[in-house]
């Protein structure tokens, strides 16, 4: 088969999972994304497990070590038949907490410290960075073995393909692929449903794969089944003996991957929508493995029967094919085994820059940040950080892959990698067991556990001479025999991983028990460990925090304050990470729970707090999370109130005050609605008794100047020019007094429902065309300037158009008179945003000056309303009532839109307005 053909299928695999992947996200934009739900895509994807080691390495550990490579296999079936309950626990715990990675649930659980988060990131690097290597290196193998095989049947020497080269272009095409369709945008939840999707597809392929090379070889090759059993039992070299204590370590090593490794976490617990997905997989992915491990024996077997003595055993899987002639077969596995090691990359690579993000990049920012404010778009902040990681990630993979000069057999360094994660264990279990458990132990039993793996598993892997000279691994450092990296404490009779399982998982979890025992948790630690370790006291799909059915989270009320954090900056700081949509209808939602259907911001409630801190910490982590909103409220927040809480162990007694929360939040709504209605009726009061003042000067001011100027002009006997300057100035003062007297009949024809619309098609762009060319003559010698999207405004609307069109007037008017921009030497600008949704079209209006102050937002809409200072005013104050009456009038409304740096309103109306009033 020529090697060319062999590159070029490789790209159209590439190129249809790219489709795969870009289609899916095409349909989970618009929707329609049922099918992702299903148990069979959930499952299908947890073969992400399933990499080049499974595929290619599980043939030649049989070949190395007999049926030690089931342990493989066992540990993952053990954990997800008789584990079942903590994965259910882990996926109720990811979906409550917004947990984004491995990183999060562990810092999340432990007082939200980001500290934790820098810990588990950093080794989940070391540890993975072997694991990328070996998909490197198994890539670079079929590639090699192809070539060789075009060399042998060409008989002629050909260029060979350099495996360093090999090895950088994969790595550069699997960073392209994760770039562009892992880090496309910031989902709330951290999910990314083409690539899900993608992987379900290739654990199909390498299943199929696999199968196919397992049928030929049992059929095809031995005669069928009962002659490759007489095979097996005939070949039985002293290798495959069993040893108790290596199966018993790589058993718990294989269990503990399919829980602790990034991609696996990522596939099972933060891409979970479901548990019942979970309980379908609990079965379906032991038997997907089941299927995977039926034909590696005898694929080792005929290998090692057939083929030249020195063979590779780990691509047994492509060398029998080809050695038999059977080059579509071959070119079948090599799809298999490519298929398993991008999958694994793709998903390892973006947990890992998840995490980088989240947990250094994010951090290391808002701590250079002088105070709280966050005017930057941290979107594409975490989006180019995440980015940036997904390169250095399979970077130091590719360079671990040079540096050790590959490994004879893959399974070594998959088992490296295993046993790395393997530290992140004790503290995991413990903290979603344990409510005991503390910060302090965990990063002692993290680290205890990091150092022993790094120093008795990592560090040896390069090889003698490598990063460790054979004078230490002979004798130790300074000659200190038992702190040799493979004889520990004069463990030296040890089989090497099962030494190094040993001591760091022993002084790990010793150090996370004693860490904890001899410290006491913080107030967010003890309110979290009730969150976790409790966290099916709650319903399915409740938000964080800890208070089982109490709102709130761990934002109760003793220490904080109303009016502590401003609500526009947090939606200001919100929309920078969520983006407005999401921001804005998060917030509005708020509002309107708390009875303000007059207001788009809610206050800062405890449990407003808590909502949206669930929020972000789906976009940008627990840790980073709560630190942003704690620069905002100024503390910790938690009272000695609800410490007291925690120690009260009796259902009824936690229901009893939760019932009492209820109650006093209740209350505290009530309280504030009715401060604010005070409010406003007190600003209404003041401002009725000034329009009273100035409808009586608006009035008398015309009326004396067309009196005056005509009493003059009845004398008679005045020059033509006089007569046409008195003459100007009556009409000019009646027009005056006609305007003022024609806006108090309108509000008041619209106020009583009486008003006759004129429905008819009308082209939005039309008038918004025909409202800037009315405000233009505002004010000429200013100049403005108008964004705008002309598509967006493509629709036509069953509505009143002129009436439409005095409320855009009205808007765009006060814009021209008032915006002053906030920078000097600034042009002025005002920007119309068009969208639309179910049946509903939203204008937002806004410019970039100073903004409406937040005390006058609740009552510019109210009649005789007039902004402090306004000095360029000349009305009365009754514009934006009429526009609101109007757009009530049209089915719609109109609403101040804070957080947007300047002066901002939003109008919605239905596309099709039916009937209509009077």
């Amino acid at each position: 088969m020529a090697f060319n053909l062999l590159v070029l299928s490789c790209l159209a695999y590439v190129i249809f999972l790219f489709s795969v992947a870009f289609l899916v996200e095409r349909r989970a934009l618009a929707g329609r994304l049922a099918f992702l739900r299903s148990p069979l895509v959930y499952t299908l994807s947890l073969s992400v497990y399933c990499t080049a080691w499974t595929f290619y390495g599980a043939v030649g550990y049989a070949a190395r070590s007999g049926p030690e490579f089931l342990t493989i296999y066992l540990g993952p079936t053990l954990v997800f038949i008789g584990w079942w309950w903590v994965l259910r626990k882990l996926v109720r715990i990811g979906r409550r907490q917004r947990v984004t990675s491995i990183a999060d649930l562990i810092s999340s659980r432990f007082g939200k410290s980001n500290l934790l988060g820098v810990i588990v990131t950093l080794m989940a690097v070391a540890a993975v960075t072997p694991y990328i290597a070996l998909q490197l290196q198994s890539v670079v193998l079929a590639f090699e073995i192809f070539a060789e095989a075009q060399i042998l049947a060409e008989s002629a020497p050909a260029p060979r393909p350099v495996a360093a080269t090999t090895a950088i272009w994969v790595a550069g095409g699997l960073a392209l692929f994760t770039i562009l369709f892992g880090t496309r945008n910031l989902d709330a939840n951290e999910q990314h449903p083409g690539i899900v999707t993608a992987i379900a597809v290739e654990a199909v392929v390498k299943l199929i794969a696999l199968v196919a090379v397992g049928g030929f070889v049992v059929w095809g090759l031995a005669g069928g089944v009962a002659e490759t059993m007489a095979r097996i039992d005939a070949l039985d070299p002293a290798s495959w003996a069993f040893q108790p204590g290596r199966w018993t370590a790589i058993l718990m090593l294989a269990g503990a991957a399919v829980i602790c490794l990034p991609r696996m976490f990522q596939v099972m617990v933060v891409e979970n929508s479901d548990d019942g997905q979970l309980a379908r997989a609990s079965w379906a992915f032991p038997a997907y493995m089941l299927v995977m491990s039926l034909f590696i024996v005898p694929i080792a077997v005929l290998g090692l029967e057939r083929l030249p003595e020195g063979s590779n055993p780990d691509m047994f899987v492509l060398t029998l094919p080809l050695a038999e002639g059977r080059g579509g077969l071959a070119m079948i596995a090599f799809l298999g085994g490519f298929s398993s090691a991008t999958s694994m990359v793709i998903v390892e690579a973006i947990a890992l820059a998840t995490m980088v993000s989240n947990h250094i990049v994010l951090p290391s920012w808002l701590r250079l940040r002088p105070s709280g404010a966050i005017s930057e778009d941290v979107r594409a902040l975490v989006l180019n950080a995440r980015r940036i990681s997904v390169v250095l990630v399979l970077a130091l993979g590719y360079g671990y892959y040079r540096l050790s000069g590959g490994s004879e057999a893959l399974a070594a360094i998959g088992l490296i990698s295993f046993a790395g994660v393997a530290q992140f264990l004790p503290a995991m279990l413990g903290g979603i067991f344990w409510r005991g458990a503390t910060r302090v132990g965990a990063a002692a039993g993290l680290l205890t556990g990091f150092a022993l793996w790094a120093w008795c598993l990592f560090l040896p892997s390069f090889g003698p001479g490598g990063l460790m000279s054979p004078a230490v691994l002979d004798h130790g450092p300074w000659g200190i025999g038992w702190l040799r990296p493979q004889a520990m404490f004069g463990t030296g009779a040890m089989d090497p991983l099962v030494h190094a399982l040993f001591w760091s998982m022993i002084l790990n979890a010793s150090a996370f028990f004693l860490g904890s025992v001899l410290s006491f948790p913080g107030p967010v630690e003890r309110l979290q460990g009730v969150a976790f370790v409790n966290v099916f006291d709650g319903s399915a799909d409740e938000g964080g925090g800890w208070s089982q059915g109490r709102p709130g989270g761990i934002w109760p009320g003793g220490v904080w304050t109303q009016g502590a954090a401003e609500p526009e900056a947090l939606l200001i700081m919100a929309q920078r990470i969520l983006g407005e949509e999401a921001a804005q209808a998060l917030f509005e939602g708020a509002a309107r729970d708390q009875g303000k259907s007059q207001s788009l911001l809610p206050d800062p409630t405890p449990a407003f707090l808590a909502a949206l801190e669930e929020r972000l910490a789906g976009a940008v982590g627990a840790a980073t999370a709560h630190a942003m909103l704690t620069r905002f409220v100024g503390s910790e927040t938690v009272s000695v109130e609800d410490l007291m809480m925690l120690a009260q162990e009796s259902a009824q007694m936690m229901e009893y005050s939760s019932q009492l929360e209820s109650q006093r939040e209740e209350l505290a709504r009530t309280a504030t609605a009715l401060r604010e209605a005070n409010e406003k009726l007190t600003a209404l009061s003041v401002q009725k008794d000034a329009f009273l003042s100035q409808i009586s000067h608006e009035l008398r001011t015309p009326m004396t100047s067309i009196r005056a100027f005509s009493e003059i002009m009845a004398e008679g006997d005045l020059p033509a020019a006089m007569v046409a300057r008195n003459s100007g100035i009556i009409r000019d003062e009646s027009l005056r007094l006609t305007r003022l007297l024609d806006d108090l009949l309108d509000l008041s024809v619209l106020e009583s429902g009486r008003v006759q619309l004129s429905l008819g098609l009308a082209s939005l762009r039309d008038m918004i065309d025909r409202s800037i060319m009315a405000v233009e003559q505002v004010r000429p010698e200013r100049r403005f300037s108008f964004v705008r999207d002309p598509l967006a405004e493509n629709i036509f609307l069953r509505t009143d158009a002129d009436r439409l069109t005095q409320v855009f007037i009205n808007i765009l008017s006060n814009a021209r008179k008032y915006c002053e921009p906030a920078r000097p030497g600034l042009r002025p600008e005002i920007r119309i945003a068009v969208r639309m949704r179910a049946g509903r079209v939203r204008i937002d209006i806004s410019d970039n000056g100073s903004g409406i102050p937040k005390e006058a937002q609740s009552v510019i809409f109210e009649k005789f309303s007039r902004l402090p200072g306004e000095s360029r005013a000349n009305g009365a104050g009754l514009g934006l009532a009429i526009c609101r009456e109007i757009m009530g009038n049209l089915g719609g409304s109109i609403d101040y839109l804070p957080g947007q740096g300047g002066a901002a309103f939003r109008i919605v109306l239905p596309l099709r307005l039916e009937g209509g009033p009077g």
